[in-house]
């Protein structure tokens, strides 16, 4: 366990925190006399949390700390990050239910085509696309979030949303372009293989049911011969 592993786990930690903020109205406090309401502390944790994620991934490389365990739990964490924050923001009524399902949803089926793709020994890497998105996708996130309580923000948050909709959406073609071209390919070679491999079966088989055929179907030469009869 690093240092970038724990600050994944860290962000995994702050999703709970951040339903509970956004979602409890009544959640707030006194900083040196400033009234830090709910809808701050919720973008106060978003914020926090998308920093680690940037912070993990430097440090890992800078370090050549990459590891097994940060390499599965990094996307987890993030999506279960951008999912909580979606899902509070439908709950209090700020984003409509299916933006959240069209970016939750581009999310499984990027993950789905990555699992298949990494069981085909090809790993597909996350595009600039991808990376766009995820920075449009912290920019609206965090917009609408301030929104909450300072509804002139709600109109900028949406413009932001409909943008990360665009390219979650582009980099999803992208992700499938790649996966048809690269793993699709090397699929049907696979079975391509495997078919000409049981056929050669196949006949070695045939081949040897009918050679033992022919030596149980030949005459019998190995018998006694009969006395020639006597002439008289």
């Amino acid at each position: 366990m690093n240092l970038p592993n724990s600050l994944t786990i860290l962000r995994i930690f702050f999703v709970p925190l951040l339903v509970a903020a956004l979602v409890q109205e009544r959640v707030g406090f006194q900083i040196f006399g400033v009234r830090v309401t709910h809808d701050w502390l919720a973008l106060a944790i978003f914020l926090a949390a998308a920093f680690t994620d940037l912070l993990d991934g430097y440090l890992a490389r800078r370090w050549q700390q990459v590891t097994t365990i940060g390499t599965l739990l990094d996307p987890i964490a993030d999506k279960l990050l951008v999912s909580a924050a979606l899902i509070s923001l439908v709950q209090v009524r700020v984003l409509p239910g299916y933006m959240a399902i069209l970016i939750i949803g581009r999310e499984f089926a990027v993950t789905g085509l990555r699992s298949i793709a990494a069981a085909e020994g090809y790993t597909i890497k996350a595009s600039d696309l991808g990376k766009t998105k995820m920075v449009s996708q912290v920019t609206a996130i965090s917009f609408l979030l301030a929104s909450v309580g300072h509804p002139e923000l709600r109109t900028a948050g949406m413009v932001a949303m409909w943008i990360v909709v665009f390219f979650a959406l582009l980099s999803a073609v992208s992700y499938f372009r790649k996966f048809w071209r690269k793993v699709d390919e090397r699929i049907k070679k696979r079975r391509r293989r495997e078919l000409l491999h049981l056929e050669r079966k196949r006949s070695r088989a045939m081949r040897r049911h009918m050679s033992s055929m022919s030596s149980s179907e030949a005459p019998d030469l190995g018998g006694t011969i009969s006395n020639p009869p006597e002439v008289s």
